[in-house]
């Protein structure tokens, strides 16, 4: 089997905001670009590979809010990659309508009026889109998996699996205080916003039916698959939204 290395770029301190580099033997992919401006940091960590902007072949954004998506188009003007999204998403990413925010507790409600989360960010149409159910073969790309459509995030929320049997969730879960902070970073927590928990737990089991072992988050992480089927359980006992 092809070894995929994962590289996770810190794109806030203590990993409060992640995105990842997938090296593949034949490929290198970019999931997720972090807030506006993320464009140098994503720069040093491709150099510390011994690689640019341009031996980047793919952009995927796993969904449509400023810390994964705020960098996207501007990291297509610099590596010349097309951008991966899910088509539930695209109007979001175009600014077509505005994204609605379900907050996850007391620090989401509090989080949202901080503004952070609703910053604009540079427009952008996907090249590449996800409809419904369908899976993309990443091979194309040099990285053996495939990324997939896992709603239940946003309806537009997509992970990639690799054939390895790790995952990259985005933001299906979180972990840590301070999502992904100073303390419990191994511990699973729901991100601040959520559109469905009952549609994501369906999403993380079968995941984790499907053998994946290992979970790289966009707040936090990895997680074992003991503590992600734990979380999992715990969205199944919440009340129907």
């Amino acid at each position: 089997m092809d070894q995929v290395k994962i590289v996770r770029i810190p794109i806030l301190p203590m990993y409060m905001v992640n995105a990842h580099l997938l090296l593949g033997p034949d490929g290198c992919v970019l999931i997720d670009a972090g807030i506006p401006g993320s464009e140098q940091k994503i720069g040093r960590t491709l150099a510390k590979e011994k690689l640019t902007f341009k031996d980047i072949k793919l952009i995927i954004i796993t969904h449509a809010h400023v810390d994964h998506a705020g960098s996207a188009a501007r990291m297509r003007e610099l590596s010349g990659a097309p951008i991966l999204a899910h088509e539930d998403d695209a109007k979001y990413y175009s600014r077509e309508e505005q994204m609605s925010f379900c907050p996850t507790g007391r620090f989401a409600r509090l989080f949202l009026k901080t503004g952070f989360i609703l910053q604009p960010y540079e427009t952008f149409t996907p090249d590449v889109l996800i409809s419904g159910k369908q899976a993309i073969d990443l091979s194309r790309y040099g990285i053996p998996g495939k990324a997939a459509h896992t709603p239940g995030h946003t309806s537009g929320s997509i992970s990639v699996e690799l054939e390895s049997k790790e995952a990259v969730v985005g933001d299906l879960l979180a972990s840590g205080i301070l999502i992904g902070g100073i303390m419990r970073k191994r511990h699973a927590i729901r991100p601040p916003f959520e559109d469905d928990p009952h549609r994501v737990a369906e999403e993380l089991l079968r995941l984790l039916s499907a053998g994946h072992h290992t979970f790289y988050l966009g707040h936090g992480g990895p997680l074992r698959a003991d503590e992600v089927y734990r979380h999992a359980q715990t969205l199944k006992g919440l009340p129907a939204v």
